[in-house]
């Protein structure tokens, strides 16, 4: 088994990408890859996936898609969840660029995502809990659907952390098995204590590249605050992706493979530890 990244951002996109998904393909062919999943904000990536992995592929190393439920697609959409499963995606992301919590961190970007292009209507921001803590119930439905589909990875995206609380405990209670808590330690707003609490509820911690390499555009995470996850948490519920494909902000497999250099050094980390967090946890996951 080779690496898998679960959270690569390649075009093509309205927002300026570094590379396409045949070039990461490419990439990630040369460095043996055993998968990767293409994530973005406002389009399903399933169509992308498969034509890329058909036409270009190795047979070795796999390309998924999934998508992120924002107001492009309809937001907490259950009838768009339904046909991206049938298209084969692989992960539901909650909403990210149109969650509430998004604006606030972003607020002074103007209408979008920083970067974006030619996108000129409004988001309407959505917040999934109401005044009482308590998930609307298209986020019920949205769990409903997915406790019976175990083969589909429900991700956190962009919400607060009450939010992400919510989901969380109640998604467990529901038996949903595949859970991925997106950058915790970024944006959300969650704290050690949350991280530990949800893996303890069976859901596994991201550490993405992007907010650690101090090379990178989005560098604000000191590698010793992954370091601290990774020892409360577990090397059993850390997944590490790269998070990279930005625009002018390098390869993705670039900034995953320095970003495992420097925890294997900062957290004297074992060979088989970094195989967990970066090839067992996230197969299994994806159900290889």
């Amino acid at each position: 088994m080779g690496l898998i990244d679960l959270h690569v951002h390649a075009g093509p996109s309205v927002m300026p990408r570094e590379l396409d998904g045949a070039e990461m393909l490419k990439e990630a062919i040369r460095d043996d890859y055993s998968a990767f999943v293409i994530k973005d904000h406002y389009f399903p990536t399933m169509m992308t996936a498969e034509i890329i992995q058909k036409h270009l592929g190795n047979g070795k190393c796999k390309v998924y898609g999934g998508i992120a439920l924002n107001n492009s697609v309809g937001g907490l959409n259950l009838k768009a969840v339904d046909t991206a499963y049938a298209m084969g995606a692989k992960i539901i992301w909650m909403p990210t660029v149109s969650s509430e919590r998004h604006k606030i961190m972003h607020e002074g970007h103007g209408l979008a995502f920083p970067g974006s292009k030619g996108i000129s209507v409004e988001e309407k921001t959505i917040c999934y809990i109401n005044e009482n803590g308590e998930l609307q119930k298209e986020v019920i439905d949205i769990l409903n659907y997915l406790k019976d589909k175990q083969d589909l990875i429900l991700a956190t995206g962009h919400g607060s952390r009450d939010e992400i609380d919510a989901l969380i405990k109640t998604a467990h209670n529901m038996g949903i098995k595949r859970i991925l808590v997106n950058h915790p330690h970024y944006m959300i707003g969650a704290s050690l204590k949350d991280m530990v609490a949800w893996s303890k509820l069976g859901a596994f911690i991201e550490l993405n590249a992007t907010v650690f390499v101090p090379t990178s555009k989005f560098y604000t995470n000191r590698i010793e605050e992954a370091a601290e996850i990774i020892k409360l948490v577990g090397v059993d519920k850390i997944v590490l992706t790269s998070d990279y494909g930005q625009h002018k902000n390098g390869s993705p497999v670039e900034g995953l493979k320095t970003f495992i250099n420097m925890l294997a050094k900062e957290c004297n980390l074992n060979e088989e530890e970094i195989k967990t967090m970066t090839e067992v946890n996230p197969a299994w996951l994806l159900g290889l």
